[in-house]
Formats: C-alpha cells, structure tokens, sequence
C-alpha cells in the first residue's frame, strides 16, 4: 500500500534475490534434463499415450500425482509456510463448464503438439526447434483466454 507521497513501502521492492534466480535457473535446468532424459517431452512417448499404445506417461503421471500427493499431506502435517511466512493452503478451484471446454482444448494441443507448457521448453532447450511453434501457440492461447475471460463460462 502507498503511503501519503505514493511511494511504495520496502517490502513491496523486494524482490527475489539474485541467489534465487540462480536457484530458481538451476532447478528449471535440472528439471528441463529431467524432462528430456526421463522422455516426458518426447512427441513420440506422448503420441503413444495418446493412442494408448503405451503405459510409459500414465505411469509417470501416476507418479508424478502421488508425489504430489504426500507432498500436500506433508505441508499441511508440518504447517510450512511460503517464502513470504503465509501459511501455504490448497484451495480448489470452482468447477463449471469453463473446465470442460479448457480441458479439451489442452488435450487436444497436448496431442497434437506433444508437450504441455513445461516440457516446451525442455524441447526447445535439446534442439527440438518446432517447439518454437508450440511456445508461439501457448502464448497466443494465453492471451486470447485473457481477452475473452470475461466472455467465457462460469
């Protein structure tokens, strides 16, 4: 909040560190060899799931929903807070017809294309330079969502 000369208060200046970023770099970096060694972000391996030639990506997200899983029990047993000292709360999002629709759309780009948002770009990071196409697609997606937001289901 302002204060009377509208300037803003230290805390909202602060920003991460550069300490962060670099961690926040590394972890993206690690997850993006993850990704791409692990063949999550091969167009093959999720074209197969698509086809339900193969189990491969519904084992891995299987797994990936477990860890997610004992993740949230963990924080909500210990209580961990954010970064910021707030309690961290999982608070589900309301379902309507809005889901439905985006869900399909994201299937159908996520088999059309082979990636969902995180893995583009692990594809574009090993050289899979079509991805550029699809990152061009996410960003289009995302603001043509943001101007018919308020035009949408609900």
């Amino acid at each position: 909040m302002a204060d009377k000369s509208g300037n803003q208060p230290k805390e909202a200046h602060r920003g991460m560190s550069p300490f962060s970023h670099l961690c926040v770099l590394l972890i993206g970096m690690y997850l993006g060899i993850l990704f791409v060694k692990s063949e999550v972000a091969s167009w093959q391996r999720v074209h197969a799931m698509f086809l339900f030639q193969q189990a491969y990506m519904y084992l891995i997200i299987g797994l990936a929903i477990i860890v997610a899983m004992a993740s949230m029990f963990l924080i909500k047993s210990l209580k961990v807070k954010s970064v910021d000292g707030e309690p961290i709360r999982y608070v589900p999002k309301p379902f309507h017809t809005g889901v439905i629709i985006g869900g399909m759309l994201f299937g159908a780009g996520w088999a059309i294309t082979g990636a969902c948002p995180g893995p583009i770009y692990a594809q574009i990071g090993a050289g899979a330079w079509m991805a550029v196409f699809t990152f061009a697609g996410a960003l289009l997606g995302m603001y043509c969502y943001a101007a018919l937001k308020p035009r949408l289901p609900h």
